[in-house]
């Protein structure tokens, strides 16, 4: 038997590194390889070989070189993207709790990447007390097994039987929406985000709620990356068919668009009004200062710190709900007559 463990339940017959060679039609060696060497396997078996592991749920776990038999008073915290402020301010709520209760934070920056997660996780899993999964893209089984191994909480997705977290996303939705219409406006966009995020799914079923209560006309566009990147390249969609409000996934994408706007010599707010979410940008810098939905981004650090920790219990099969509201500023407008046609013209 090869020394790959798999998280799971003890009572129940789990997959193993031979059940994923059998589906991806190749030898248990090279599953191991996958894992353990990737360098020593091509790319497109490896490829294939993680979305076998991930369809089965099999989480491999490096043979750790020691298992620590006591508390080594480390905690991990895994983000999406260590660029994008918010998750840095999630980071630093959470060193801050933790430094309180004499422990270290080891912060893992997963680009975005499934893969790349689900890697980190498997490695840090037998060095550390107590993970943070904030904003992860692993499927609900494989959170399931790594909290069956370490104390685990989730934010950003809510989970039933695990620790976790959200921001009232609905809320802001709601609140963004509701000034957009106050301010005129009958027709939105809205620039979806990671097609796999919960927050994403949750921010679009929100704001389509909220046109329908409002009579405005809603279409979304996407997914596109949670970067300026990605709000860039999102403005040549939104100019074939215009709308005078958009509503954004997260701030850098909000941003991006904004300033690809202006590259084509289109202003906001008096071409089109924008607003983001997170409220992870200092409101100093800007043009034009981003409205937004703020959301208490230090403050869900330092919850699932304390949550990890056993200092704040957490909800009973719910998630701990934290507030949104909107913070306006200079992004949003009263619509221009005639402005979505004449930008598609």
């Amino acid at each position: 038997m090869s020394h790959d463990e798999v998280l799971g339940d003890s009572d129940a017959r789990r997959p193993t590194i031979y059940d994923v060679a059998k589906a991806s039609k190749v030898s248990p060696s090279t599953v191991s390889r996958t894992f353990s060497k990737p360098g020593r396997v091509s790319a497109a078996t490896a490829d294939r070989i993680r979305r076998v592991a991930d369809e089965l749920e099999y989480h491999h776990v490096p043979h750790p070189r020691f298992t620590p038999t006591t508390k080594t008073g480390m905690l991990a915290v895994v983000v999406a993207d260590l660029t994008n402020p918010f998750f840095l301010d999630i980071v630093q709520g959470a060193r801050h709790e933790a430094s309180m209760h004499r422990n270290t934070v080891l912060v893992i920056d997963a680009q975005e990447s499934l893969d790349d997660e689900r890697e980190a996780v498997g490695r840090v899993v037998p060095f550390v007390d107590g993970i943070v999964l904030a904003a992860s893209r692993m499927r609900e089984g494989s959170i399931r097994a790594v909290a069956r191994q370490r104390a685990l909480v989730v934010l950003n997705r809510p989970m039933p039987d695990v620790p976790s977290a959200v921001t009232d996303n609905a809320r802001g939705m709601h609140l963004a929406v509701e000034h957009l219409s106050r301010l005129g406006h009958r027709t939105l966009t809205y620039l979806a985000g990671p097609e796999a995020s919960w927050a994403d799914s949750m921010r679009w079923r929100s704001i389509a709620e909220a046109a329908t209560d409002h009579g405005l006309r809603v279409r979304r566009l996407g997914p596109f990356a949670p970067t300026a990147e990605g709000g860039g390249s999102a403005v040549e969609h939104y100019l074939a068919r215009p709308t005078t409000g958009v509503v954004a996934y997260n701030d850098p994408m909000a941003m991006g668009f904004i300033e690809e706007l202006a590259a084509r010599g289109i202003r906001a707010p008096d071409d089109v009004s924008v607003i983001g979410f997170d409220d992870s940008f200092d409101p100093r810098f800007g043009d034009p200062v981003l409205t937004t939905v703020a959301v208490p981004h230090r403050i869900l650090g330092r919850f699932a710190v304390q949550m990890l920790l056993g200092t704040r219990v957490a909800p009973a099969g719910r998630p701990a709900m934290l507030p949104a509201e909107l913070v306006v500023r200079r992004s949003t407008g009263k619509p221009v007559d005639g402005a979505p046609h004449r930008l598609a013209s």
